[in-house]
């Protein structure tokens, strides 16, 4: 039994970081959903789908949904179906590094997982000086 993956994001957004992290990782085993939530949605429709998709994901481990901005309608919307009950974890600012790191670790719990992912979305947001990318470039 393992933790369930929702994406729920800005259209393209989650669609395009699964697509790019399997290809990456290969395979995952956690069972994975993406919600793209357009600008011009009608919300009680998107909330009913999410919802579904939760029960769907939710094989007893519980469900870590990850969103794209903190504050959008898509972060809303996973605010609005997250259970309260501990089965769902919600996590703003998906990245890529984010989402290779929750494909990394299958076996953890929801609340692991979750650091895991919250770890590796924030490792992978690295400063890069002008001095050394030239260097990289071999310009400097």
């Amino acid at each position: 039994m393992s933790v369930g993956v929702l994406l729920i994001t800005h259209p393209g957004v989650g669609s395009s970081l699964l697509h790019i992290a399997m290809r990456i990782i290969g395979h995952s085993t956690l069972a994975v959903k993406c919600l793209e939530v357009p600008p011009d949605a009608a919300v009680d429709p998107v909330l009913e789908r999410a919802r579904s998709m939760l029960k769907v994901l939710d094989h007893g481990a519980g469900v870590l949904v990850l969103t794209d901005l903190f504050g959008a309608t898509p972060h809303n919307v996973a605010q609005a179906v997250a259970c309260g009950d501990g089965r769902t974890n919600v996590l703003a600012g998906l990245n890529l590094p984010m989402l290779v790191r929750v494909f990394n670790y299958p076996g953890d719990d929801l609340d692991t997982l979750t650091s895991k992912a919250a770890e590796g979305g924030s490792r992978g947001i690295i400063a890069c000086p002008f001095d050394d990318a030239q260097r990289l470039q071999g310009k400097g």
